[in-house]
């Protein structure tokens, strides 16, 4: 059974204003880790997950087509995304500390191709190059990156990190329902050897002292991909 999974990162002492530059860092980090390099859109929230938003902007994303040539789909207009930087300031003038500011972006990742006419995601299969299994295509999925003001939902950053790295389902790192041969077994390794990079980085360059990988259930991602290789043995 496929699970929700998180990333939450916290910091000693974190000042309101300091938060800009660290979501600012976290979603660099993305374009160096199978990520996109802009942001795709932001949200805040006042006061808890149950308000309207006091703020939306989708800027969009830039399609790539399946050749891997620069291009863009029929619906995406000219300077799709917006740079880390440029998003985390206009969705942070409103610095309040009852607010939470949710980004939006695109990260790609192995994934089981699904059946003719039903693509794993919203915006279709990025196929890969020369020795492509094709059984397997990069799929783009977007993430959601939320720093939580210290009052904002009774102080949920406590439990939840200052920062929240909200990855969607855990299926691309196990894939339970694919028959694990040494295909598959890389494919998944190299989305999880993805994900390590990509939560180390994130939290060293934003300046996290703590750092959680969990799951909305409650199990251990690292125990479970342990039981999942280990039945290749």
């Amino acid at each position: 059974m496929s699970d929700a999974l998180y990333l939450s990162l916290w910091y000693p002492n974190l000042r309101l204003v300091e938060l800009p530059d660290k979501l600012t860092a976290v979603l660099t980090a993305f374009a160096a880790h199978g990520g996109e390099p802009l942001v795709y859109a932001a949200t805040v929230w006042p006061v808890s997950w149950s308000e309207t938003p006091v703020f939306e902007r989708v800027w969009g994303r830039l399609a790539k087509p399946a050749n891997g040539d620069p291009g863009r789909g029929p619906d995406m207009g000219p300077n799709m995304g917006a740079e880390p930087r440029q998003a985390v300031e206009q969705a942070l003038e409103l610095l309040h500390d009852d607010y939470a500011y949710e980004f939006q972006i695109g990260w790609n990742l192995w994934e089981m191709e699904s059946a003719p006419g039903s693509p794993p995601h919203e915006q279709g299969p990025v196929r890969g190059g020369p020795g492509f299994d094709p059984r397997w295509v990069r799929a783009p999925r977007l993430v959601r990156v939320t720093g939580f003001g210290p009052l904002f939902d009774d102080g949920v950053y406590e439990q939840e990190g200052h920062i929240r790295i909200d990855f969607g389902s855990d299926a691309p790192f196990l894939e339970e329902d694919a028959d694990l041969d040494a295909a598959a077994a890389r494919r998944v390794e190299e989305n999880v050897r993805q994900l390590v990079d990509l939560t180390q980085d994130a939290g060293k360059n934003s300046g996290a002292t703590a750092r959680l990988l969990w799951s909305e259930l409650g199990e251990s991602l690292a125990q479970r991909l342990a039981a999942r290789l280990g039945m290749r043995n």
